[in-house]
């Protein structure tokens, strides 16, 4: 015990909370007078042919608090939704960025987990990127508004559209019991669930990855990246590697997003935004939630990931990938470019 007190008083982490919240990149709008914002947005919809311009400018500029004063004061004066009004007049990808910025980030992450689920086949990638990086608190909100939404249990829609090892792995994430990170470290804690996740990958034939879903799903982030340090003085190896090696499907997806996500959130989105726009098809819908999603949380952080890891700013990659309005309202959203 008192060597593996050693080693791990060797491990070099810096203790990061879950979320990011200083390093927004979209934040109030200093001379916000809301009436100002109401009456403009009437004008620029009522406008021959529509002034986007001044839509995306508004809304994409406003943070959520404002933006849901906004829609509120909109509905007063117009006794009509400003979302509805938007739905008529604008349409595509730029029609999707404004209607997902007045919408609570719990009501969007509910939409975005019914529409990966809807029909005969599941969008795994985005199921995986909201259930792995979301906290407790926010997985339990978007199960409150799923339901209200939809008349249907998150749980239950889970169950139905998946199988085996990734159902439990989503199913022990969606309740939302993962610990809050501490002052306190639990050495002993940390050798234990080192040396269980060593265990299972060293079976020779099917190796049991069920006893990891409580460990990767219940401990802190924090507690966690000092467990995968000491797993790899343990494995030998990274445990990303194992489950590279180890899994396959659904599984090596899921379990190696969520690790990776543990390790480094903003690195993970990184690659999430580089993937949205590295073919020559853009996945639009992707590119929308990720920035929408993150902007008022830890877009700062992610935009030095993306161009640490690419050597390129995301800000230039979005400019070069959109056009029009749309990439107006991206590139706000982004707010500026890395030099």
């Amino acid at each position: 015990m008192v060597l593996v007190n050693e080693i791990l008083s060797q491990i070099v982490q810096v203790d990061r909370p879950m979320t990011w919240g200083t390093l927004a990149t979209l934040k109030p709008y200093a001379n916000f007078l809301v009436g100002e914002d109401v009456e403009a947005l009437k004008k620029a919809i009522d406008a021959k042919g529509v002034d986007e311009a001044t839509i995306v400018r508004i809304i994409s500029n406003r943070s959520l608090e404002q933006r849901q004063l906004i829609a509120k004061a909109f509905q007063k004066q117009y006794n009509t939704e400003l979302e509805s009004l938007l739905k008529k007049k604008l349409s595509g990808y730029l029609e999707n960025v404004m209607l997902s910025l007045l919408k609570s980030p719990a009501v969007l992450d509910a939409q975005e987990l019914k529409e990966a689920m809807k029909g005969l086949g599941t969008d795994e990638e985005t199921l995986i990127e909201i259930m792995v990086t979301r906290s407790s608190r926010e997985l339990q909100e978007i199960t409150a508004v799923y339901k209200e939404e939809f008349k249907k249990d998150l749980e239950k829609d889970i169950m139905a559209d998946t199988t085996g090892r990734f159902q439990k792995l989503l199913l022990a994430l969606l309740k939302g019991q993962r610990e809050a990170n501490s002052s306190v470290i639990n050495y002993e804690l940390i050798e234990e669930d080192a040396k269980t996740l060593q265990a299972v990958s060293s079976q020779k034939k099917n190796p049991d990855f069920d006893v990891w879903i409580p460990i990767l799903t219940e401990r802190s982030q924090n507690h966690l990246n000092r467990v995968f340090k000491l797993y790899k003085i343990y494995a030998s190896g990274d445990i990303t590697e194992t489950i590279k090696k180890q899994m396959k499907g659904d599984d090596e997806k899921c379990f190696l997003a969520l690790v990776q996500s543990i390790q480094n959130t903003p690195q993970f989105f990184a690659e999430r935004l580089q993937n949205s726009m590295k073919s020559l098809g853009t996945k639009d819908k992707t590119l929308t939630r990720l920035l929408v999603s993150r902007c008022e949380i830890d877009l700062l952080s992610i935009r030095a990931e993306f161009k640490k890891a690419y050597g390129k700013s995301l800000y230039s990659t979005i400019q070069g990938d959109t056009k029009g309005d749309y990439r107006c309202a991206l590139l706000g959203l982004c707010r500026a470019e890395d030099l």
